[in-house]
């Protein structure tokens, strides 16, 4: 199944995609999408759900982040070989894992703001992860029982504030809007193979990133089994996993994001997301 969530900010509601593609509400079925109520068996219960019966959706509301209040967002960097030789960096013996704020979480076709001082604002196209369940010290081959649902995220990033002003990676993360995902929570059982997701990203309609979760350095069951072993997943927790080459800091000349421009991104199976870039002035 496909779940969603619309409406304006802070007033989001509950949603699930129809066999015609149709976005149709669950109110009167779970008050919201978050970690609660996928704690509590919102996925089982909604099997038994005849979605056909459910109000539709009217197409002008705003399509929101398919998970609310979401506590923890984890990244992992360096996780494709074809962008870590674009890179020029050397492949990691573990994964690389950083956090993004919290409040950087927008919605699928939301703005991006480009941050006060801003220089190198970039795009990656990634596979987010949504957990399903309190996970610690989970074993790779239960990890997949962990997994609510994937989601296609935009790993937006300040190049200048993530590698130019010492410390670690978080400054260039974390900004309002740098974390849209969605549009929808997508079940696994929706998804043929983990390790033949196609990516791609456009910058005003030219390709910029291309790529297959098969080069990914580390997939999906041994990143949620990795770091499980640091810390405890909770119930609607982000993971998001790692970005193909086609980076702006990897292009020669390299090209960052400005007013004005549109990003189009999405994932096999997994949804579309589109934003325009504004200024924090607008």
């Amino acid at each position: 199944m496909k779940l969603a969530r619309y409406g304006e900010k802070g007033r989001e509601k509950p949603a699930i995609l129809d066999n015609m593609g149709k976005l149709r509400d669950l109110s009167n079925i779970v008050d919201d999408i978050d970690g609660k109520t996928i704690a509590e068996g919102l996925l089982s219960k909604l099997k038994e759900v005849d979605v056909s019966n459910l109000p539709s959706v009217a197409e002008w509301e705003r399509v929101a982040e398919p998970v609310g209040n979401v506590g923890n967002f984890l990244c992992v960097g360096l996780n494709y070989s074809d962008h870590i030789k674009e890179s020029g960096m050397e492949t990691p013996k573990e994964p690389v894992l950083f956090l993004k704020a919290v409040s950087s979480i927008t919605g699928p076709h939301d703005d991006i703001v480009l941050p006060k001082n801003s220089s190198k604002v970039d795009w990656e196209v990634e596979l987010g992860i949504i957990i399903g369940k309190r996970t610690s010290y989970v074993s790779e081959e239960e990890a997949l029982d962990s997994i609510a649902g994937l989601c296609v995220v935009d790993d937006v990033s300040e190049r200048a504030f993530q590698l130019e002003r010492s410390g670690q990676w978080t400054k260039g993360k974390g900004c309002p809007t740098f974390g849209p995902f969605g549009p929808y929570l997508v079940t696994l059982d929706e998804v043929a193979s983990l390790d033949d997701l196609d990516l791609w990203l456009d910058v005003n309609n030219q390709r910029m990133q291309t790529g297959n979760t098969g080069l990914m350095v580390f997939n999906v069951p041994y990143l949620v089994h990795y770091i499980s072993q640091f810390m405890i997943l909770e119930p609607g927790d982000l993971i998001s996993t790692g970005t193909p080459p086609g980076v702006g800091a990897g292009m020669n000349p390299q090209i960052w994001l400005k007013k004005g421009d549109v990003i189009e991104l999405g994932i096999d199976g997994l949804g579309e997301q589109r934003h325009k870039v504004v200024s924090c002035e607008d």
